[in-house]
């Protein structure tokens, strides 16, 4: 009767937590990369960095947040594209994208907890 195989040593293993210094650095990261990439970047760090630091998974559940609800503004913005008023829509997402983003990227990089003033909270 033979055995079954035996998963490896670190199969489902959960993983350590990071530093500090890792935490900010994947914490401003994850900001700075809202502002490049949207909603993508803040989503792949939460799922990937969640579970790593608390300090890690709130910046990064604040960021897809936030990027979720600026996607909502940007959907709306085109809707509105038909009564000419969403290219202003769309401006004002972009410039409070860049913005707000900096601001919680400087201040993970100090680490501090940072909550987006307008971000609807999609995940908890």
């Amino acid at each position: 009767m033979t055995q079954p195989p035996t998963p490896p040593a670190n199969y489902a293993a959960p993983q350590p937590p990071l530093n500090p210094a890792d935490e900010k650095l994947w914490a401003t990261l994850t900001h700075v990369g809202g502002i490049l990439f949207h909603w993508l970047a803040p989503l792949i760090a939460y799922l990937v960095l969640k579970d790593r630091g608390p300090f890690i998974h709130w910046h990064t559940r604040q960021a897809l947040n936030f990027q979720l609800t600026i996607l909502l503004a940007y959907i709306a913005g085109g809707v509105l594209l038909l009564v000419f008023v969403g290219f202003f829509v769309i401006l004002a997402a972009a410039v409070l994208n860049i913005v707000f983003g900096i601001l919680a990227a400087m201040a993970a990089n100090r680490g501090e907890f940072y909550r987006y003033p307008i971000a609807i909270e999609f995940v908890r």
